[in-house]
């Protein structure tokens, strides 16, 4: 055997010391390690060999701590503790469990099933640094870009750069009407028959992709949208709405917003996607574990 290996002290040594040190008895010590009495006298006296000392005592049936035993022993203990905890740390950062993690996503996918999703996240891995940030799509994409966010949540957009991206939910798109308009009375409308109303919609650089779905929706339905007002959320669109100031175009999730003055009809054959992105240019347990949390929680609306 290479003598230097002779000289060092492993941690198996030192836990078999301790125990030793705690029974101070070789043949309880065996049985509490649940190993033969022979093996483990084997290794104390590797240990003591190594270390150039004797640490434990053996007169006739009893045996006793050295001073160097008493030296080594709370220093044992507590790099036996450490090691624990470091493989804990470690296990837990593997499974998940530690960590941070920024998710971005749009106010809109705030009212879909995304929030129970956070919650039960946030209870299943407390351990690590939740943060949800609540932005336009174009933010949310600038960010996955520079690495400030680990997740996004992207209306309508299908790529981001190249990172990876899989659409996670479907909604119906659904007119937002004023209570007392006229058209209100219908079960189900097709697009065409707003052609002629004022509109109140978000501005096109908050959500690119997502306003540009909604104006060739209108253009394929035969006009182009007569928008009277914008505003950057969708409380203030039906609000809005709700003033009679115009009607508007919404995903499904908007209906959420159950106000007296406002109704809410379907659209048929209009949808609109959401696709989450993430970083991937390191393994993060934080990430998968959200995302497969996600793809179970959200579901067609």
């Amino acid at each position: 055997m290479n003598r230097s290996s002779e000289n060092r002290v492993d941690l198996r040594q030192l836990r078999y010391f301790v125990a030793v040190a705690e029974e101070l008895h070789f043949g309880r010590a065996a049985e509490r390690l649940g190993m033969a009495q022979p093996p483990l006298t084997q290794q104390i006296q590797k240990l003591e060999r190594a270390l150039g000392y004797r640490v434990l005592a053996r007169q006739s049936r009893k045996t006793a701590l050295t001073d160097a035993g008493l030296a080594l022993l709370e220093d044992a203990r507590r790099i036996l503790a450490d090691m624990d905890q470091a493989i804990d740390r470690t296990r837990r950062a593997g499974r998940g469990e530690t960590g941070q993690l920024t998710v971005g996503t749009p106010p809109s996918v705030m009212l879909t099933s995304l929030p129970a999703v956070i919650r039960k996240y946030r209870e299943r891995f407390p351990g690590v640094q939740f943060t949800l940030r609540e932005m336009s799509t174009s933010a949310i994409a600038a960010g996955l870009l520079a690495g400030s966010i680990d997740i996004g949540f992207l209306r309508e957009m299908t790529q981001c750069g190249a990172l990876p991206m899989e659409t996670i939910l479907r909604e119906s798109v659904v007119a937002v009407l004023p209570a007392a308009h006229p058209l209100s009375a219908i079960p189900r409308l097709r697009l065409r028959q707003l052609a002629k109303e004022p509109f109140v919609l978000f501005p096109r650089q908050v959500g690119l992709a997502f306003y540009e779905k909604l104006i060739a929706f209108c253009a394929n339905a035969g006009f182009t949208p007569r928008v009277v007002q914008e505003a950057t959320q969708w409380q203030s669109v039906v609000t809005f709405v709700e003033s009679g100031m115009g009607v508007s175009l919404a995903p499904a999730c908007v209906q959420k917003f159950r106000w007296k003055g406002v109704v809410y009809r379907p659209l048929s054959g209009l949808e609109t996607t959401v696709s989450v992105g993430w970083q991937n240019s390191r393994e993060s347990a934080p990430i998968a574990a959200f995302l497969s949390l996600a793809r179970a929680g959200l579901s067609r609306a």
